[in-house]
């Protein structure tokens, strides 16, 4: 997908659950098109870092093993602090305190994990919000009143060709729903307010039983979290939360990640029943797949003859947005 954008982004990106990180495991990863090592310490604590060794370039991610709160590089043995700093060389009663690996801070909620990224290297300007603290007028934010989200209720895709803006525009687009995703009445944009790093709205699904057409059956609260992804809440007939995040890979795809939180039943323990999970793979998790069976194909349209319903939100969102390129899209200068 061609954008007249960087993909190069600033912000919180989801790159797994916390559940695939073990402690003491050692994992490759790839985002922002750089190659990147991710790893659980002794103690428990994640710290992603650059993924080559900066004595040999051997790639740390395949077959490096942890040491403490540090990562062994499998070629000869340097490890690397979680700060990015040389911590021993075989052999050598020295260090090497100038050559550093690249940090990337991280940060873990309701079992995903979050990777900040800014072009530069510049640490953190804001906080990444808790998935079940947000909405707190909507009722619990404790983890045991919800089914697990991760492995049932949770689905990854990878190197897709879209843009996370893009996905993010899904948002205030309400037409869609009766085309895509075969919505028998069409949502209704209620607020939307776009607040420093956050763009929120409250969408309302009207009852269809009810001759009130300002009677919602359904509300769906959406908070954005610059533009690595969403959180929603779910208001009426429907009381779940989820998240949906799409992180870079590259210059032309990302990973797409997708969790729902479902109340449990009463007495049941974490694990979701059979017949729960039916339903909401059935009613929640294929929706994902619809939106994408148009994102593969999409060309970015600059300046869209919107329709007069969903114009305001819609550029507003696409003004929030700038904030988060810090770096001039590639042929800028070409």
């Amino acid at each position: 997908m061609k954008v007249p954008f960087t993909w190069k982004v600033t912000g919180w990106f989801m790159v797994g659950w916390s559940a695939e990180f073990p402690v003491r495991e050692v994992r490759p990863l790839k985002y922002f098109g750089e190659d990147l090592v991710a790893y659980r310490d002794e103690s428990g604590a994640m710290h992603i870092l650059t993924g080559h060794c900066r004595h040999l370039g051997a790639h740390i991610g395949y077959g490096g093993t942890v040491v403490g709160d540090c990562v062994e590089c499998p070629f000869h043995g340097w490890r690397w602090g979680p700060d990015g700093t040389n911590r021993a060389i075989p052999g050598e009663n020295r260090t090497r305190p100038t050559v550093r690996l690249r940090v990337y801070p991280v940060v873990e909620h309701d079992g995903c994990v979050f990777m900040w990224h800014h072009p530069d290297g510049a640490a953190p300007t804001w906080e990444m919000p808790g998935i079940l603290t947000l909405f707190p007028e909507l009722g619990s934010g404790e983890s045991s009143d919800y089914y697990r989200p991760y492995p049932e209720f949770s689905r990854k895709t990878e190197r897709e060709p879209v843009h996370p803006q893009v996905v993010l525009e899904n948002g205030p687009d309400s037409l869609h729903f009766q085309y895509v995703h075969g919505a028998t009445v069409t949502p209704q944009m209620l607020d939307y307010s776009a607040s420093d790093q956050a763009w929120k709205f409250l969408t309302g699904w009207p009852d269809a039983r009810s001759d009130d057409p300002e009677k919602m059956a359904l509300k769906i609260h959406v908070h954005m979290f610059g533009l690595g992804g969403s959180i929603s809440a779910f208001e009426g007939s429907s009381r779940h939360r989820l998240i949906f995040a799409t992180t870079p890979v590259d210059d032309e795809s990302s990973d797409l990640f997708y969790s729902i939180w479902w109340p449990r039943n009463p007495g049941d323990d974490d694990v979701p029943p059979a017949d729960v999970r039916e339903r909401v793979e059935r009613q929640f998790l294929v929706t994902v797949w619809e939106d994408l069976s148009i994102w593969r194909h999409q060309k970015y349209v600059e300046h869209p003859p919107l329709s007069p319903k969903d114009a305001k939100p819609y550029l507003s969102l696409r003004k929030w947005a700038q904030q988060f390129y810090g770096v001039p899209p590639v042929d800028a200068t070409a």
